[in-house]
C-alpha cells in the first residue's frame, strides 16, 4: 500500500503523540535510546565548553551549549525513533501531554522509566568516551548547579515556570496541523533559549532526566528534588491552566450562541 503525498507528509511529522503502529515496548525503547543520545551530547558539550582544557565556560559557553542541544533535540524528534515514540525525552513533557489528554495515563510510567534509564546510560557512556575529566570539577558529569546566590526557591520557581509555559505552547501547537509541523523546531528553540538564558542563573534544566543521571553519577544529589519536582509541577500547573482557559472559551462560545438564538439551547426532554 502506498501513501498519497498528503498522507506521506503527515506521516513524517512528529507531534509528541506516539505512533499507533509502534508497540509500547518499542516506543519506550526509543525513548531510552533517544534520551541516552541526548545526555551523551549534553555531557560531551559540557566537557568541551566548561573544562579548563576546553572553551573555559562563561555565558557564551551556555549559549553555544543551548544552540547545540536545541538543534540536536529537533533532529532527534524528527528522526524515525522520534516519530515512533513522539520524541518526549522529558518526563515533564510526558506528564503534560497526559494531563492535556493527548497521551494515555497507563503509558506514563513506562515512558518515565525509559527516560530515566536513558539519562543514566547516556551520562555513563559520556564518561566512558571522554575519560576521567568528565568526573572531575567543573564538569562533574554535567550536573546542573544554580548560579551564585541562587536559592532552592528561585530554582524551583524557574524550573516550574518554564514547563508551565511550554505546556501552554504545546497545547496551542497540537491544536492545529501547522502547529504540529512546527513542534520539533519550537521545542528545540525553547530548549536553546532556556539553557542560554537560565543556564548561568539556575542551570537551565527544565527536564528531570537532564539532572538525574549527572546527579546520580557525580554524587551531587542535594538539589535533585528541585530539578525533578519543579518541571513536573510546572507541567501539571500548565495543563490545569489550559483546562481553565478551555472551559472559559467554551462558556464564552455557549453564551454567544445563547445571544444569537435568543434563548437557551433546546435540551431533550427526559422520559
Amino acid at each position: 500500500m502506498t501513501l498519497t503525498p498528503a498522507r506521506a507528509a503527515a506521516a513524517r511529522v512528529p507531534d509528541l503523540v506516539p505512533s499507533s503502529s509502534a508497540g509500547l515496548m518499542r516506543r519506550a525503547g526509543c525513548e531510552f535510546g533517544l534520551t541516552a543520545l541526548l545526555l551523551l551530547a549534553v555531557v560531551s558539550g559540557v566537557r568541551w565548553l566548561f573544562a579548563p582544557d576546553g572553551y573555559g565556560g562563561g555565558g557564551t559557553a551556555f549559549a553555544l551549549l543551548g544552540t547545540g542541544v536545541g538543534a540536536l533535540l529537533t533532529v532527534l524528534m524528527l528522526s524515525a525513533p522520534g516519530r515512533w515514540s513522539g520524541g518526549h525525552l522529558n518526563p515533564a513533557v510526558t506528564v503534560a501531554l497526559w494531563r492535556l489528554g493527548a497521551f494515555p495515563g497507563r503509558e506514563v510510567a513506562p515512558y518515565v522509566v525509559a527516560q530515566v534509564g536513558g539519562s543514566v546510560a547516556g551520562t555513563w557512556l559520556a564518561g566512558l568516551v571522554w575519560g576521567s575529566v568528565v568526573a572531575r570539577p567543573p564538569v562533574a558529569h554535567a550536573v546542573v548547579r544554580p548560579g551564585p546566590g541562587g536559592s532552592e526557591v528561585t530554582v524551583l520557581v524557574a524550573e516550574a515556570g518554564v514547563p508551565a509555559g511550554s505546556t501552554l505552547l504545546l497545547a496551542g501547537l497540537l491544536a492545529h496541523p501547522v502547529g504540529r509541523r512546527l513542534l520539533p523546531y519550537a521545542v528545540g528553540l525553547v530548549t536553546a533559549l532556556v539553557i542560554a538564558v537560565l543556564g548561568p542563573l539556575t542551570g537551565g534544566s527544565a527536564n528531570p532526566v537532564r539532572q538525574f543521571g549527572p546527579a546520580l553519577l557525580s554524587g551531587e544529589a542535594g538539589l535533585l528534588w528541585v530539578y525533578v519536582a519543579g518541571p513536573v509541577l510546572g507541567a501539571v500547573a500548565g495543563a490545569g491552566l489550559m483546562a481553565v482557559v478551555r472551559g472559559r472559551l467554551g462558556a464564552g462560545l455557549a453564551a454567544a450562541a445563547y445571544r444569537r438564538l435568543g434563548g437557551p439551547p433546546v435540551r431533550p426532554r427526559r422520559p
